[in-house]
């Protein structure tokens, strides 16, 4: 009997619309080997911490955000989704069976993704219909692009089901904050990384 993939997790928003195009869940694992200089979110390179998830209880998530919120597909982001791609791929597959898409944004290019030799990552880019590659680099802000944080990343459409020239590429980013109990949780607009509010979690008094 094949053992359930657990997934190492920072971060999970349910429902946004600051991470890709229409309502997405969002899911920022935990740990990257890639260390990139002005990484937008240092708190997620180790990959100690974070919470570790059954990949049942996550698509669980994504059914009731579906249900509930009508998302139309996931975004992976990290730490690094192609660092955790046999867990990443099992979500990407679920997801793609419910009829939703996926998004995914990653430091490597995608010729380095594909020259990893590693089946998981090559069936995680099968699964994936936009993969945003490149690291983030915080001296060529992209002011042009939304969602994307840096001018050298780049936008690979994988398949069909979503368009270069779609207007939603365009338009002005979003900053989302959500306060729940005693925590304030940020997430969005990539210029917020220069004040330390990029994907981060603030408590309050």
């Amino acid at each position: 009997m094949a053992t359930e993939p657990i997934l190492s997790v920072a971060q999970i928003v349910p429902c946004t619309e600051a991470e890709g195009p229409g309502r997405r869940f969002a899911l920022w694992f935990q740990g990257c080997p890639l260390r990139c200089p002005g990484c937008c979110n240092p708190e997620m390179l180790s990959f100690d911490g974070g919470q570790r998830l059954p990949l049942s209880n996550v698509v669980q998530e994504v059914r009731t955000a579906r249900e509930q919120q009508d998302i139309e597909g996931i975004t992976l982001l990290g730490g690094e989704p192609l660092a955790h791609a046999a867990g990443a791929a099992a979500l990407a597959r679920e997801v793609r069976q419910l009829g939703m898409s996926v998004m995914a944004f990653t430091g490597y290019t995608l010729a380095e993704a594909q020259h990893l030799a590693d089946p998981a990552v090559a069936e995680l880019l099968a699964l994936t219909d936009i993969l945003v590659d490149g690291p983030y680099m915080r001296e060529l802000p992209d002011t042009r692009r939304r969602w994307i944080g840096s001018t050298n990343q780049v936008i690979h459409f994988l398949t069909e089901r979503y368009r270069a020239d779609d207007p939603c590429w365009q338009r002005s980013n979003t900053l989302e904050i959500r306060l729940r109990a005693n925590e304030i949780t940020v997430n969005g607009f990539p210029a917020a990384r220069a004040v330390g509010l990029w994907k981060k979690k603030a408590s309050y008094t």
